[in-house]
């Protein structure tokens, strides 16, 4: 795993020696990377956090390993992105097998422009340790491992948490709990929530070994019925150390217990490679199943990550999915606890990120009916869109090896609607696109980066146009412009924004678009953060 802490020691805490449970503003249960993230936004965001951990080291195996540009966006805000890039296996290229035949190949992020790119493989422990890293830098989180909630009380003021730890129970009250605890989260449980969804009864092998592969370049490879694995699936990743994921398709009855032997899957992956000269680093065996609970919110018990939803790995939708959770959440919930915006303001994260997980579950599913098809239809779907992506363009659209997370567009009770005419750009409820710029003494920077740098609220981003445009109080304002501080000497900005002279955008803290004008008034603008902060 190389020179990074695994694991970390168990410590006695003041609050269990408190006659009267000691009361935190916010609690967040799981050191997770949805955990750990979410607990580093809150601090940066001036809130105190309690984060607890039932286990004392980070997990072992790489479990995700892929992180969406969208993700790094997060990092980077959050200080930890750049090791996770210096780290990790930059890709953005993708190609898709039928037996030996490349049928076609994709290009995830095919403008320049960005400060991220497409995609990284990193495994999981290294984004852990990563983060872990990070929140000891920062004072305001509390991080408990070996503190496990084994009862959970709601009131109507707080909830309060039994925690077992090595030394015994003891009792934590808090405003607020967010459950990150993985897919097989007691929080769960003990709110007496469902877990509806499809389960999937198809098996596959994950393997990670380690070996010299240099003529393979760092791109996705996905088969449909390849040569060494007659009549299933296979997916190839490069990851961090000279590691290589692998993903075999097995058949429902295999026997786990047999197939994930390293006697049985080195002739495999053997025969996959065409060699022999690797080593095991993990092997695993997986079902999965694409569920959601119903609600995730349950009063002052809040889910996010794989404790809210769970997806097929196909499509790297699983992790990247939680850290977009953890982020629409912690600008909301650092609002209320300061006193900013209503308790109302979380419907917004059960409509947003309920919504997300509905698409997310919906993509995941096509992918998985599509690799492992079950009826005859759906069979004679996959063989006769497979055989004509062979001559025809449209239907190498139709294939399907897992379509590759991208950001939600939101239809949400926050964003302003549209009032004048837009030919292009970001609408209400999408996410910020990055362009490079310049400040004014030609030094390069972001977009991202200079909306990062302006602060921790609401944004107006302005295409300027002579005069600044005139602002509510305490609205952070980025000016882009010929004489402005900030230049678009590319274009970029104009093009992707639709950015005529004047017309501004107002930027949520997780960096969505509120609402966007032609000519912004301060009315119109302090109407559209009344509304974002659900105070409409």
């Amino acid at each position: 795993m190389g020179p990074i802490p695994t694991q970390f020691g168990y410590r006695r805490h003041p609050d269990q020696d408190r006659a009267k449970a000691a009361h935190h503003a916010v609690v967040v249960v799981g050191a997770g990377p949805v955990g750990l993230s979410l607990a580093i936004d809150l601090a940066q965001r001036g809130e105190a956090v309690v984060l607890l951990d039932d286990a004392d080291r980070i997990g072992d195996g790489s479990r995700a390993i892929c992180f969406s540009k969208r993700s790094l966006e997060l990092w980077d805000r959050l200080g930890v992105a750049g090791r996770m890039i210096d780290k990790g296996v930059v890709w953005k290229v993708g190609k898709i097998f039928c037996g030996p035949e490349l049928l076609y190949q994709f290009d995830l992020l095919p403008d320049v422009g960005h400060k991220m790119p497409a995609f990284i493989n990193l495994q999981q422990y290294y984004a852990e340790a990563f983060l872990v890293d990070r929140v000891l830098q920062l004072p305001g989180i509390d991080l408990r491992w070996r503190n496990k909630v084994v009862a959970l009380r709601q009131h109507n003021e707080h909830t309060e948490l039994t925690v077992n730890t090595p030394e015994g129970d003891y009792t934590l009250r808090a405003d607020y709990v967010v459950a990150c605890d993985g897919a097989r989260s007691g929080l769960r449980a003990m709110v007496g929530a469902d877990f509806a969804g499809e389960v999937f009864e198809d098996q596959f092998l994950i393997a990670d070994v380690r070996m010299t592969a240099k003529a393979i370049p760092t791109e996705r490879w996905f088969w449909f019925d390849p040569p060494f694995h007659d009549g299933r699936s296979a997916l190839l990743h490069r990851q961090p150390d000279d590691i290589w994921r692998i993903d075999l398709q097995l058949s429902p009855d295999a026997d786990p217990a047999v197939e994930r032997l390293p006697a049985n899957v080195r002739p495999r992956i053997a025969r996959m490679l065409g060699h022999d000269d690797f080593a095991f680093e993990w092997i695993s065996i997986y079902k999965f199943q694409c569920r959601r609970m119903q609600r995730f919110l349950h009063e002052r018990v809040i889910f996010a990550g794989d404790a809210a939803h769970q997806v097929s790995p196909f499509g790297a939708r699983g992790a990247n999915s939680g850290l977009e959770d953890a982020e629409n959440l912690a600008w909301k919930l650092a609002m209320i606890v300061r006193g900013d915006a209503p308790t109302g303001l979380l419907a917004s994260y059960d409509v947003e990120r309920g919504l997300a997980a509905d698409e997310n579950i919906n993509a995941s599913t096509r992918s998985t009916d599509f690799i492992a098809p079950h009826s005859k239809q759906e069979q004679r779907l996959r063989a006769t869109v497979l055989a004509l992506a062979k001559e025809a363009e449209f239907a190498k659209r139709m294939i399907n090896g897992g379509r590759l997370s991208v950001p939600s567009v939101y239809v949400s009770p926050l964003s302003t609607e549209d009032r004048d005419s837009w030919a292009g750009g970001p609408r209400p409820g999408a996410h910020m696109p990055d362009a490079p710029l310049r400040l004014a003494n030609g030094k390069a920077i972001y977009l991202t980066e200079a909306f990062s740098g302006a602060g921790r609220g609401f944004t107006v981003v302005e295409s300027a146009n002579g005069a600044s445009a005139e602002l509510p109080a305490g609205v952070a304002h980025l000016r882009i412009g010929e004489n402005a501080p900030l230049r678009d000497h590319a274009g970029l900005f104009a093009s992707r924004y639709d950015a005529a002279p004047g017309s501004a955008y107002l930027l949520r803290p997780d960096g969505y678009v509120a609402a966007r004008f032609r000519h912004p008034t301060p009315q119109a603008v302090t109407a559209a953060i009344a509304r974002a902060s659900g105070l409409a």
